[in-house]
């Protein structure tokens, strides 16, 4: 016995709003049918004793340490810099901006 009918097919379809056709209806039947029966068998294999996961395999998240590392002074981050306007760097104005 199939697991959807063609008329709950074209309930489904009336409910989405779409228009199809009785080839689209029994092809859509049959698909979804294929569907659903494998649906089944993947719940009938599924183990009370297996954890539910996303990912079979174990995943950790490579991280390192923080670790504090010496930077830049602003005086040496700003040396470089074209232009320099209240110790920050100073760039065009975009978009028609003002202050």
């Amino acid at each position: 016995m199939p697991a959807i009918s063609r008329d709950e097919v074209a309930h489904l379809a009336r409910l989405s709003r779409l228009a199809l056709t009785d080839a689209e209806l029994d092809e859509f039947a049959g698909q979804l049918d294929t569907i659903l029966s494998h649906v089944k068998a993947v719940s009938e294999v599924a183990a009370d004793d297996v954890a539910p996961m996303a990912n079979p395999n174990a995943v950790a998240n490579v991280t390192r340490p923080d670790e504090v590392r010496p930077g830049l002074t602003p005086e040496q981050a700003l040396a470089a810099a074209p232009l320099v306007e209240d110790g920050r760097f100073s760039v065009p104005q975009i978009l028609g901006e003002s202050e």
